[in-house]
């Protein structure tokens, strides 16, 4: 991955991104070491990792004055600032050291929920964040946290439709002993345990009203009493919300307090469904087929040409949570290949579907980007496969035959599933 760098930015903040480039080489390269015992693997792995969290918390306060001063700049421009080039935007945002633990594409929208999320991390501000289920809410929250002031001080999250509303008060605000039927000791609420930092408040349409009242004072007085007592403590939690509802409606028909509504979204994000960010899939299938390989303690599956095609066209009604599941899935029942066998039942195509020839059935439905991007995905996965066997699985000789980084040439063989030793002459 080479990062966007524009002549003359101000600041370090691209030496950053290419430490954290060279970090998740190396992570890669150790992560198919063959002179290494798995011991040492995995424990240079641990520091890789704790080294690169290291560094992405760090120019906090320099990635916030240079998205300022973008702002200022282009509000300052006589003319008007043109539309970035394909893959400029998230190239930008990686070199600002923007945390992100995961993986994402050029989506327009979901860029800019990234580079909200990115300004709006700085301050104490509430976020609302809304979208289907499985498209990343909660993940969201922890960009904001992770982007901000808070990132060392705790990070509370709260499913507000899995608590009884008998206990939802005792949940959130804490009680003391004997205040009911069970309290034994004195008990910290989530907020109290969110002091300093960051709650996150999942389903937030689920709560009830009772309970929305008694948030809309805590957002107004930044005070809480615990259940039984009259002493208030004063907290300090910012708050960011999540919701897979449309609050609106939700208002309009009595279930949910405007004035907490408004007091949730002074900063608004919504977050796209994958099927309107379908760049993103190719990444998604190889980000989560590695991080299940890695879970699982195996080497990545490779996938048959018909199964990715499909994974490649699926709508995905459950998001990136669904796709995430049916990685793991694949990764836990398939061998050193899966196929379409692998897949849920309910998703299966029909055995009439199963022949290997997209371009007959499902070549109509996907735009020519989607065309063109399958094609060149199978020309790389022909070029690589032609290259290893003309240098008999040598991945060091392709790579110096390629003039390229031979991690990179490691990176690529993953994303399609090709092994080199399946093309050593055994002769």
């Amino acid at each position: 991955m080479k990062l966007f760098n524009p002549g003359g930015e101000r600041g370090s903040a691209m030496s950053y991104a290419a430490l954290l480039e060279k970090i998740e080489i190396m992570r890669s390269t150790l992560r198919w070491a063959t002179r290494l015992e798995r011991p040492d693997v995995d424990k240079l792995l641990r520091q890789a990792n704790v080294l690169r969290d290291e560094v992405m918390q760090l120019s906090h306060k320099e990635r916030f004055v240079q998205a300022v001063s973008g702002d200022i700049e282009r509000r300052m421009g006589e003319e008007p600032v043109p539309e970035p080039p394909t893959g400029e935007r998230r190239r930008a945002l990686l070199a600002r050291s923007f945390v992100f633990e995961g993986t994402f594409g050029d989506n327009p929208k979901l860029l800019d929920a990234l580079e909200i999320a990115e300004k709006a991390a700085p301050t104490d501000l509430p976020v609302l964040v809304d979208g289907e289920s499985g498209t990343g809410k909660e993940l969201m929250a922890k960009v904001i946290h992770a982007n901000g002031a808070r990132a060392d001080k705790p990070y509370v999250s709260v499913n507000c439709g899995a608590i009884p509303d008998s206990l939802l008060e005792s949940e959130l605000f804490g009680h003391k002993k004997g205040a009911f039927t069970g309290a034994a000791n004195d008990r910290k609420g989530k907020f109290e345990s969110a002091h300093k930092g960051t709650i996150f408040l999942d389903e937030i349409g689920e709560l009830p009203l009772p309970g929305q009242v008694k948030l809309l004072r805590v957002l107004q007085s930044h005070e809480i009493q615990r259940v039984g007592s009259d002493e208030t403590i004063v907290v300090d939690a910012r708050i960011v919300a999540a919701t897979n509802k449309n609050l609106r409606k939700l208002i309009e028909q009595g279930t949910f307090r405007e004035d907490l509504y408004y007091r949730l979204s002074v900063i608004h994000v919504t977050l796209p469904p994958l099927r309107e960010r379908k760049d993103e899939i190719p990444l998604l299938l190889a980000y989560y087929g590695d991080e299940a390989a890695e879970a699982l303690k195996r080497r990545p599956v490779a996938l048959t040409a018909r199964l990715r095609d499909f994974l490649l066209r699926y709508a995905y009604p459950g998001n990136i949570r669904e796709l995430r599941n049916i990685m793991y899935r694949i990764a836990c029942l398939a061998g050193d290949t899966a196929d379409l066998s692998h897949l849920p039942e309910d998703i299966r195509p029909a055995p009439s579907a199963t022949a290997p020839t997209p371009a007959a059935d499902g070549m109509a439905n996907i735009s020519l980007a989607e065309a063109k991007r399958a094609a060149s995905d199978e020309a790389e996965r022909h070029c690589l496969e032609r290259g290893l066997e003309e240098v008999g699985g040598t991945v060091a000789e392709l790579a110096r035959r390629w003039d390229m980084n031979r991690s990179h040439l490691q990176i690529l063989l993953r994303k399609h599933g090709l092994h080199s030793k399946d093309f050593r002459k055994t002769h």
